[in-house]
């Protein structure tokens, strides 16, 4: 078992609007993984790279490739979408195909990826750097400031809230966050020292929520809820659990096989597991109903931007990043986000036209 250094994390105080100052997380997650061997890479462990040992390996396959006529870096957070709209791109090329292409649906690498021109999986060793990149306002507002970019930076899509995902026909009976506190409820969450972005939505999300309930369990504040789970409170020093790398994918393999009882997940994500494994998962609604979410009051709501990357690019990849980019604000990806539990952002209109920055 591997323990993650959390002295960031100790120092949390996310507030959001009318609520509390977050309350400090001193706890330390045990990191809910398989055993494997440590097998070494050929060309070292490069930054950034998304090794995880719940999905991505690679061990057999030995390649460097550098010769990319599409990077996207992108987070991963809205990769069934994603997945669905690149048949879409790829088809706008005609009788010259795109043939060189790239995309990593995994946590934010756009800045050390830009920097390094590099990511590492396994001992697939990818040499190119981004032309696009999709992420947080955060790290798109980080990329503006090193002079990273070119044009305006568009919003792209909106989540719809949270939900608590289960094991199939949630053995123990897992209703709201307070549930989430409960001695017999093992928790797991994104890794908070290589996911903070991720880690902080989810917690922000329990702790507003609870807050905000007008009539919580007797004895339990929202405070309360975030010692249970986090910090130790419990006596169960294995209540919290992380994954290794990528949440998307530690979280459900953590609850189908591992320690986990339940996790917060982003509706979307969640949706799609469950949709993709209907025998092994559940998911709870954090606000209306799993067809039809109505996020509670204090849950988190993010918007994803893309943006254009500089960089000396050949008329190729300049009409590759362009026809990426017009796709990803085009009509059929609005379709495809609403089928994939996801919506655009308020004041979206399309086109090279819709709101950005």
């Amino acid at each position: 078992m591997r323990i993650v250094g959390l002295g960031a994390i100790a120092a949390l105080t996310l507030t959001t609007g009318a609520f509390s100052e977050m309350r400090s997380i001193t706890g330390k997650p045990a990191i809910d993984s398989p055993e494997l061997l440590e097998w070494p890479y050929d060309g070292g462990v490069v930054t950034p790279n998304l090794n995880d040992p719940t999905s991505n390996t690679i061990h057999d396959f030995h390649a460097g490739l550098s010769s990319c006529e599409l990077l996207l870096s992108s987070e991963g957070n809205y990769h069934p979408a994603l997945r669905d709209i690149w048949p879409i791109f790829l088809a706008k090329f005609g009788e010259r195909p795109l043939q060189n292409w790239m995309y990593t649906t995994s946590p934010p690498v756009a800045l050390p990826q830009i920097e390094h021109s590099i990511v590492q999986v396994g001992n697939l060793y990818l040499r190119c750097r981004p032309q696009v990149v999709v992420a947080s306002r955060k790290v798109i507002t980080q990329l503006e400031e090193e002079r990273q970019t070119e044009g305006q930076a568009y919003a792209l899509y909106k989540d719809r809230g949270s939900v608590i995902l289960v094991k199939k026909g949630n053995p123990k009976s897992i209703r709201s966050v307070w549930d989430l506190g409960r001695k017999d409820v093992q928790y797991v969450s994104p890794n908070p020292a290589l996911e903070p972005g991720a880690f902080g939505n989810y917690l922000a999300t329990i702790r507003n929520i609870a807050e905000k309930d007008v009539n919580p369990p007797t004895g339990m504040t929202a405070t309360t809820l975030i010692d249970l789970i986090f910090n130790e409170a419990s006596g169960n020093p294995s209540k919290w659990l992380a994954g290794p790398r990528i949440h998307h994918r530690d979280m459900p393999w953590s609850i189908a096989f591992g320690r986990a009882d339940a996790g917060v997940i982003l509706y979307h994500l969640g949706l799609h597991v469950t949709q993709t494994f209907p025998d092994k998962f559940d998911i709870v609604p954090l606000g209306g109903t799993v067809a039809n979410p109505q996020p509670l009051t204090g849950t988190i709501i993010e918007t994803r931007y893309v943006v254009r990357i500089k960089g000396d690019w050949t008329p190729r990849q300049i009409e590759a990043r362009e026809k990426l980019v017009q796709t990803l604000l085009s009509d059929d990806f609005t379709k495809i986000l609403e089928k994939r539990g996801m919506m655009r952002p308020d004041g979206f209109v399309g086109s090279l036209s819709g709101p950005h920055l």
